[in-house]
């Protein structure tokens, strides 16, 4: 196939998600990951000729990891997105209405915007909120269309590989503040992405736990968060704009599916690396 062709020899694929493996960040209102194997070679040799198989159990929550947060995430005053009553959405253990298998799966523009690059740091500080004037500036010239997939860096994956600074909880993390979510909102995008564990702006004190993007985008607009991403690479090479792929699991019921996104662009004179 020509396009199968074309896609092997001339882009680079840039892996986006983040590994998952015991022990690594989850906030405390998740399960976090574990892994074992239920059956490892040399526990049983059924065919009796030396052939074995092996088996791993998984358990974690559904946003643990790089993960998309399906509609009905988020409710105010027990209602969900579109005027969907909570208690008509939630029964037998899962969502009805909303769940992660409505997530279509994204193959779209995708759009970078690199806030420590603008800022001139090599990640935000704790607590800093994006403001819809710092996004503006960081789009600059390029055009965002609605459909759209924003990628938003905060540098804060940096952290990654200590859950408890990566999480944040005696610090806070930098994100969008509402402004941010709301001019991501004006802009009508599919989906909105960040590389903490909670997209927004987390601010030490009384509006700790507030969420304001996750209500303008998740509840009011109807638009996805994507949490946990990696765009270090993406800074690195600086990419603007991309082909984005993202495909989430069809959790029934689920609040939200780990994802493992791409970001696609032409090789642009560097080597280029196939996933296919």
């Amino acid at each position: 196939m020509a396009l199968l062709r074309a896609l092997e020899q001339g882009t680079r694929i840039f892996d986006l998600g983040v590994p998952m493996q015991s022990g690594m960040a989850a906030a405390p209102a998740n399960v976090p990951f574990s892994m074992a194997l239920s059956r490892r070679h040399g526990d049983t040799d059924p065919t009796g000729q030396g052939g074995s198989g092996a088996n791993a159990v998984i358990i974690t929550g559904d946003h643990v990891g790089t993960h998309i947060d399906a509609l009905c995430h988020v409710a105010s005053k027990g209602v969900l997105c579109g005027g969907i009553a909570v208690a008509d959405a939630m029964y037998g253990g899962k969502f009805t209405q909303l769940g992660a298998e409505t997530i279509n799966p994204m193959i779209c523009r995708g759009v970078f915007l690199d806030i420590p690059a603008l800022k001139g740091k090599s990640r935000l500080d704790p607590g800093y909120g994006i403001t819809d004037k710092d996004l503006e500036q960081a789009l600059g010239n390029t055009p965002l269309n609605e459909g759209d997939v924003v990628l938003i860096r905060t540098g804060w994956i940096q952290l990654y590989s200590n859950a408890e600074a990566y999480v944040g909880h005696s610090t806070g993390t930098p994100g969008p503040d509402a402004s941010g979510g709301r001019w991501l909102a004006s802009h009508k995008v599919r989906a909105a992405g960040g590389d903490t564990i909670s997209f927004e702006q987390v601010e030490l004190g009384p509006n700790f736990k507030k969420r304001p993007c996750h209500g303008i985008l998740l509840w009011e607009s109807g638009i996805h968060i994507i949490e946990v991403l990696d765009l270090e690479e993406l800074a690195q090479e600086k990419v603007k704009e991309f082909v984005f792929v993202l495909s989430p699991l069809k959790l029934v019921g689920a609040t939200g599916s780990p994802v493992r996104p791409l970001a696609v662009v032409e090789a642009r004179g560097y080597e280029a690396k196939s996933a296919l």
